[in-house]
């Protein structure tokens, strides 16, 4: 057997070894939590059964559960082609502000025109992750060597500081506003619902589908921008086709569970450590670890202060933040 046939083997166990991992996160997401349930409360709950507490739990962390896994997917993903895009180490949705500007644009929703419903929440969210984004990467492009990893990490700082103060006085301007919005501004999945699902899937996979199509064109984009136009890729397409992917899933996942950070920092980084850095591996990987992040992360908070409840954007923060730092000294970026 070839080196590449046993890179593409290793990968592709290593692939189905996180999907197990993510199946044991959910089991534990739906009988982990203040109250015990057991097998049979799993079955029950799952049928639709109302008859003790503990089937009633069994029925809220269901689609807690599959909330968790589609929001972690798809930061997961977001961040791998963010960094991609960019081919910023450092890019991560939270980092650059692209959450926090979907948040703004859905508390300004909310307070201005009274959006409610998570579809329209789900489409300002967008508009508001794209106009960050954009904003963003032109701050950080100023000057002399162009979008560099700390230059846009210090737009992004500087963006987020500047959007999380927005958020405040909108919000203050509306108490029955203020009172919705202060769990959600963490970031977390609790009172997840079927039907909150059902209005963000739609997005969620159209922007899965936009990123992992610009994989192949993600690994040209990795050489520089000439010598991946030299090759006959579409440079402007897969750039712009990525970018939208990630926007998409990162305006869908914000409206749907507040803004989470740092889930799209550390798995990209994690699989290029473990699988290398082709993008149609990495992608999938991404996705895969980024459920298993969110998920592990919201069973931990349900765990360690019970019978109450730390907010999963907080969980995050935790590992991510350190993370964050030993990636800057790794790599000892220096260039303003």
């Amino acid at each position: 057997m070839s080196t590449s046939e046993n890179r593409t083997r290793g990968r592709a166990l290593g692939l189905l070894a996180l999907f197990v991992v993510l199946l044991v996160a959910t089991v534990l997401s739906v009988v982990a939590g203040a109250r015990g349930v057991s097998v049979a409360d799993v079955l029950s709950g799952l049928g639709g059964g109302r008859e003790t507490l503990a089937e009633a739990a069994v029925g809220q962390r269901v689609p807690r559960t599959g909330l968790a896994v589609l929001v972690g997917a798809a930061l997961g993903l977001a961040g791998a082609v963010m960094q991609g895009v960019t081919r910023n180490p450092l890019a991560d949705p939270g980092i650059l502000g692209v959450n926090l500007g979907a948040s703004l644009a859905v508390v300004t929703g909310m307070v201005s025109f009274g959006l409610v419903s998570a579809s329209a929440h789900v489409w300002v969210a967008i508009l508001g992750a794209a106009a960050a984004a954009v904003f963003v990467y032109a701050i950080g492009s100023l000057g002399r060597g162009g979008a560099t990893p700390l230059k846009l990490a210090l737009a992004g700082a500087v963006t987020s500081a500047a959007l999380a103060s927005l958020i405040s006085a909108t919000v203050l301007a509306d108490n029955a506003v203020a009172a919705t919005f202060r769990s959600w501004q963490v970031g977390g999945v609790g009172g997840a619902s079927f039907d909150r699902i059902g209005q963000v899937l739609p997005f969620l996979a159209a922007g899965a589908v936009l990123c992992l199509v610009t994989a192949r064109g993600l690994n040209s984009l990795a050489l520089g921008d000439e010598l991946a136009a030299g090759l006959g890729e579409r440079v402007a397409l897969v750039r712009l086709g990525a970018s939208l992917g990630g926007v998409v899933l990162c305006g869908a996942a914000t409206a749907a569970a507040g803004p989470i950070g740092f889930v799209g920092l550390v798995v990209p980084h994690l699989g290029r450590l473990l699988i290398g850095v082709d993008h149609r591996w990495l992608l999938p990987f991404s996705a895969l670890g980024g459920a298993v992040l969110l998920t592990f992360a919201d069973v931990v908070g349900r765990l360690v202060t019970r019978p109450e409840e730390v907010d999963v954007g907080i969980i995050t923060a935790l590992v991510g933040a350190p993370f964050f730092v030993w990636i800057v000294r790794r790599r000892k970026v220096r260039e303003l």
